[in-house]
């Protein structure tokens, strides 16, 4: 059992736990974006528009948030180990078989296999959340959601490989990655029978949960700072691509700064929700998020003004370096409110964390499945690519007002409230 002395070092078993889940999941979580690179050069081949694209760098989202409700069960009722090993084991198959797709409809049905990689964040969670007392989850539970960085492994490796042995070399490597993962982490995991929900606690009992309105404010905020950092990752590629000129490696590396702090600074967040409350630094991550999406949402824009001396033409919008200077504090903000909302979860729910993080990865997962949809369609529609940030600004401003108002009536948030001085 984890200790509850918080000047007790946790032991060698819950670090271990830690760190082999930690990897697995950075591993799982770089499969699981792998088409914000892979599908750059597969929408030239299979001719795509937007809108397709955007499907196909989503769908291993879906079936990745699906299933994390089912798992986070399953987690509490057989352990994390197991459960995060066989779903390991079950992604070698699709992604080894993708390097023989050669048509849009079987790279949708094999990416949907691949998604289930996704669904480990909803084992990894709970299983390691167990292992320590509750006045280290939040840094812990941190730690193990830097696995988020995998997203930027996949920007730094897969143009590298693609670029050396062309696209369909990439899923294959990745399935010699997976297999070899789940071997180290069988190796280096430990399982605690005392972790496990009671037998008796029956499906419909796990999921009552789903009555308070709080699991459903979670939702909301995770949608916003998971799926929104998920759906970045896999459209930011392709973004500096079409909108900068820039080539595969050139942007893929641009984007990967973005993705590396969205992912290795969720302990920070981590940290700051231990120490300020979970309610106080979410709410400065959607007002930082609502600042640099409102400068992200102008287009380039080309003025002609009228003066004494004739026209004057201006060109307004964003270079390059700007740009991604306000993606990397994006990335920050968006790392530390994945950390405080899981925060929250951990504080109300410490005795059933399985079934309400797979909830609220869920509502995570299927913000990332839709937005980059809604990307393309945009993008089709309006032909303005800063239509993406323009999406992304609406909704954290409907979460800022929905945040204040549910707080502010709202007495079981008294706890997290700085009163004014």
């Amino acid at each position: 059992m984890p200790s509850t002395d918080p000047a007790k070092p946790a032991s060698r078993q819950a670090l271990s736990v830690l760190f082999s889940s930690t990897f697995a999941f950075t591993v799982c979580f770089a499969i699981w974006t792998m088409f914000s690179v892979l599908g750059v050069p597969l929408k030239a081949e299979l001719s795509l528009n937007e809108t397709q694209f955007g499907l196909l760098v989503a769908t291993p989202v879906l079936t990745g948030s699906l299933i994390r409700v089912p798992l986070g069960m399953l987690t509490d009722r057989f352990g994390g180990r197991i459960v995060f090993f066989l779903v390991l084991l079950v992604c070698v198959p699709p992604l080894y078989l993708m390097a023989h797709a050669a048509s849009y409809a079987q790279f949708l049905i094999l990416a949907l296999f691949v998604g289930l990689a996704g669904g480990t964040f909803s084992v990894g969670t709970p299983y390691v959340a167990r292992w320590f007392a509750p006045e280290r989850r939040g840094f812990a539970m941190g730690v193990f959601g830097a696995g988020n960085s995998g997203s930027a492994l996949n920007m730094f490796v897969a143009p590298l490989i693609i670029g050396a042995f062309g696209w369909a070399m990439l899923p294959q490597v990745y399935a010699a990655l997976m297999l070899g993962t789940a071997i180290l982490f069988w190796l280096f995991s430990h399982s605690d029978p005392a972790h496990r929900v009671p037998s008796d606690v029956g499906v419909m009992q796990q999921l009552s949960v789903l009555k308070d309105p709080r699991v459903w404010r979670y939702c909301q905020y995770y949608s916003v700072v998971f799926g929104g950092y998920v759906a970045l990752a896999l459209w930011i590629t392709k973004y500096y691509v079409a909108e900068y000129g820039f080539d595969l490696t050139l942007a893929a590396f641009l984007a990967m700064i973005f993705s590396l702090p969205g992912g290795v600074l969720r302990a920070l967040g981590g940290w700051f929700s231990d120490r300020f409350g979970a309610y106080t630094v979410t709410w400065w991550v959607m007002w930082v998020c609502w600042v640099c999406f409102f400068i992200l949402s102008y287009p380039q824009t080309q003025m002609t003004i009228q003066t004494l001396n004739g026209p004057v033409s201006l060109h307004v919008g964003l270079n390059s370096a700007v740009f991604t200077g306000l993606l990397f504090i994006v990335g920050v903000a968006m790392a530390i409110g994945k950390a405080s909302v899981f925060k929250f979860i951990s504080d109300d729910y410490a005795d059933n964390i399985g079934a309400v993080s797979g909830v609220v990865g869920l509502a995570g997962g299927l913000g990332g499945f839709i937005l980059p949809i809604m990307f393309g369609a945009l993008l089709d529609l309006t032909g303005v690519y800063s239509s993406a940030f323009m999406l992304l600004y609406g909704s954290v401003c409907v979460s800022l007002v929905f945040m204040h108002y549910s707080y502010r009536h709202d007495p079981r948030a008294g706890t997290e409230l700085i009163e004014p001085q």
